[in-house]
């Protein structure tokens, strides 16, 4: 699809620029945080921080990894900063979230692919927000389970992992992730007995019974969360869009998804990872308790 053409009307976006917006704005720049929010051109963060909320990056700001769809900076990573941790729960306290997403790069570099500053982290927010639930969106650590054990010993409410793309489009799309591979973390997981999220893109060139494919291998992990949006080219350096999904569509993946047994899944152009996280992980919870 040529990158000049129109976007579809659906995928217009109100900017917001209110007093939360700004305090938000505030906290990540005075505690020169990293947020997916900016890195991954995110087109809810108008949004986002206007209702207080933003998806804390850590681990720094640049990815090992190259993926075709990501906007985030690839190279060669900066240490670790080991006060990262004690800055995030900081600032989820000064934002008095109800519940916050974190994510990070790929830190290939790292011996651990960085479980331990991932456990930190979690434990340094627990500590600081004792109320506050936690959604981590992780790497694959390479499907190591000793790394994944890691992580999840400082007990997570949400572990997500994301499966990115359909499995036909997997190679091409991920740098160096493995549909398989992805599958495998979310099984461990949800064996585990952690509330597991994935989510996928669509407009890449995949078909509905590809998507549905999709939804019936991640259900079959376990998993109980599922995300569903548009992929937007964020350069003209990454694949380009193949297809702006109708949100007639989008409705269409939401109830076939329902009828799988998820507990939420949020399908839309402009749903991201994050996108009413709290929500979905409030579903989940009366879910499992039915």
């Amino acid at each position: 699809m040529n990158s000049n053409e129109r976007k579809p009307s659906w995928l217009k976006i109100s900017l917001e620029n209110g007093e939360n917006y700004t305090k938000v704005k505030k906290i990540v720049e005075m505690n020169k945080l990293h947020t997916i929010c900016s890195s991954g051109h995110c087109p809810n963060v108008s949004k986002c921080w206007g209702i207080g909320t933003a998806t804390f990056m850590i681990a720094g700001d640049i990815c090992t990894r190259s993926c075709k769809f990501c906007a985030t900076n690839t190279g060669r990573p900066l240490a670790l900063d080991n006060d990262e941790p004690t800055k995030i729960a900081e600032s989820i306290s000064l934002m008095k979230l109800n519940h916050c997403v974190i994510t990070s790069v790929d830190r290939d570099d790292l011996e651990d692919k960085g479980a331990n500053h991932w456990k930190k982290t979690i434990e340094q927010i627990r500590a600081k927000n004792p109320k506050t639930t936690i959604e981590i969106l992780t790497p694959d650590f390479d499907g190591r389970e000793d790394l994944l054990d890691i992580v999840l010993s400082a007990k997570p409410d949400v572990f997500s992992h994301n499966i990115e793309t359909v499995e036909r489009l997997s190679n091409q799309t991920r740098s160096r992730a493995k549909y398989d591979v992805s599958l495998k973390v979310l099984e461990y997981c949800s064996k585990k007995d952690f509330i597991t999220k994935t989510g996928i893109m669509v407009g890449l060139g995949e078909t509905e019974q590809e998507v549905i494919k999709t939804m019936e291998d991640v259900r079959k992990m376990g998993v109980k969360l599922f995300t569903i949006g548009q992929y937007l080219q964020p350069t003209k350096k990454h694949l380009e869009v193949e297809e702006y999904v109708t949100p007639e569509q989008f409705k269409k993946y939401h109830d076939i998804g329902m009828n799988m047994g998820f507990s939420n899944v949020e399908s839309g152009p402009l749903v991201r990872s994050s996108y009413m996280a709290e929500k979905s992980f409030i579903e989940s919870k009366i879910s499992l308790k039915k």
